[in-house]
């Protein structure tokens, strides 16, 4: 896949409140996948993973996106913690599904606009 196509949603996360850059991205046969850090000292941090999680991998009970949100690390006792280790990745289920597509999806349904940081909830 081109790296065009990855352009948009990438600006659209780097502007969600934690995330940090750079969004690493790529895909293989169609299947594609980005990753990336989270400022995990921003108060917001966990509230963004909520969000994320939401939509990306539990929009709805009866239509899903083909698409998954986790975290991944290497072993800790062999590198060190979460602030610099933890790492978060979105990938897809399905080849026509594209990275434009899950922008619509989150522009749609996180706060708007994304990078007001009052329009995020810090309960």
């Amino acid at each position: 896949m081109d790296e065009r196509a990855f352009k948009t949603l990438v600006e659209y996360l780097e502007k969600i409140p934690s995330i940090q850059k750079p969004i690493a991205f790529g895909d293989e046969d169609g299947l594609w996948w980005l990753k990336f850090s989270l400022d995990i000292e921003n108060k917001l941090a966990w509230n963004v993973v909520q969000e994320l999680g939401c939509v990306i991998n539990y929009i709805s009970m009866s239509e899903r996106l083909p698409t998954v949100f986790y975290p991944v690390s290497p072993a800790p006792y062999m590198n060190g913690g979460p602030t610099d280790f933890l790492s978060w990745v979105i990938e897809t289920k399905d080849v026509e599904f594209m990275p434009g597509t899950l922008k619509k999806w989150l522009e749609g349904r996180l706060p708007n606009p994304v990078d007001d940081l009052e329009q995020w909830n810090e309960e």
